[in-house]
């Protein structure tokens, strides 16, 4: 079947939001591209959406503070298996008997122990929980909410989605680069990626978040960018997918961003009960592929990224509508991906 046969599902993911949303869909698979881009930048209707149009995309950037670890485990500058106490300043290591073994690929695996956000963020957050609740919680609060944190379970024994943890495995690579997030980001991923849209600066051009049809500021998240600060838009989600599945033909030669493509898809070993997880994406595996995704959101804007290595398919949709209960944004774009993936050749079949 062609992409022109599953163009309804990419309109129904479209469909799938706020009426008055913008909405960008791309859809692809080896051989053809479809785009659908509806609604306009800010409710004033002045300037159309594109392909072209940032939009804040939440915990997508975790994939991308993963990508930047195995980057940087791929030039021996740390290992994956790194403790993060080894690398934290003398007192910061978490509380508990446990506290001591949480790794970095841990960190990027969700599987560390550390809690969804530390206490010390959630009390600043709550008089701008539906606005900006990282705003108030600053850089130098990080090593006291962390050494303040206790880590109750064995490291790897469960899943347990954190915010903290993507944030302070960001944090860390930082330090080790004597850098920010943005620029580390900049020289090692987007710059040799030609990622050009993409960037965690608050202040660029881009859409306009809305929740319950309500405008909401520019989502700030100054201590811990790792785990949510990127602006991105569909164009550059399309080519950064596509490095995912053709490290080779998107990567510079010989670069150990190729490696770090690599290994970013490479399942770890999974926790009891939980998904298959890698370095930050989730991976699952179905009777006929497998498909690899990640969903963001700011209080103003929602995300979805998928692929498939064989066949080689990639979806990406970005809304600027924040998350509500019925928004099925996510599931009709999750959808989407598995039908492309379900109907396109694999490789196997095209050289059998």
């Amino acid at each position: 079947m062609t992409l022109a046969g599953h163009l309804e599902p990419v309109a129904a993911a479209a469909a799938a939001t706020d009426a008055r949303a913008a909405v960008v869909v791309v859809a692809e698979t080896a051989d053809e591209t479809a785009t659908l881009c509806r609604g306009f930048t800010d409710r004033t209707m002045t300037a159309a959406v594109t392909d072209r149009t940032r939009f804040e995309i939440g915990s997508v950037t975790k994939t991308f503070t993963a990508l930047l670890l195995a980057e940087m485990a791929a030039r021996g500058e740390l290992r994956l298996d790194d403790l993060v106490s080894s690398r934290v300043p003398p007192g910061a290591a978490p509380r508990g008997a446990y506290g001591g073994r949480c790794t970095l690929e841990q960190l990027a695996t969700h599987t560390s122990g550390l809690p969804s956000l530390p206490s010390a963020l959630i009390r600043s957050a709550l008089p701008s929980w539906f606005a900006n609740p990282y705003a108030r919680f600053a850089p130098d609060r990080v090593w006291p909410a962390l050494a303040g944190t206790r880590i109750r379970r064995p490291p790897g024994a469960r899943v347990r989605y954190s915010n903290f943890g993507a944030g302070l495995l960001g944090r860390l690579l930082t330090e080790e680069a004597a850098t920010d997030y943005g620029t580390l980001l900049r020289a090692r991923v987007l710059d040799p990626l030609g990622l050009a849209d993409t960037s965690p600066d608050p202040g660029l051009p881009q859409a306009t978040g809305h929740a319950h049809g309500r405008p909401r500021p520019p989502w700030l998240i100054p201590a811990l960018p790792g785990a949510g600060a990127l602006r991105s838009s569909a164009r550059d989600l399309l080519h950064y997918l596509r490095a995912l599945t053709d490290p080779d033909g998107c990567a510079p030669s010989g670069s150990t961003l190729r490696a770090a493509l690599r290994e970013v898809v490479q399942p770890r070993e999974r926790a009891p009960g939980g998904p298959e997880l890698c370095l930050a994406w989730t991976r699952r595996a179905l009777p006929t592929h497998v498909v690899f995704f990640h969903s963001g959101a700011t209080r103003g804007f929602t995300t979805f990224t998928g692929f498939s290595l064989d066949p080689a398919v990639r979806v990406v949709a970005l809304t600027n509508s924040g998350p509500t209960l019925r928004n099925r944004f996510v599931q009709a774009s999750y959808l989407l991906l598995r039908a492309l993936a379900r109907h396109a050749p694999t490789a196997r079949a095209e050289g059998s």
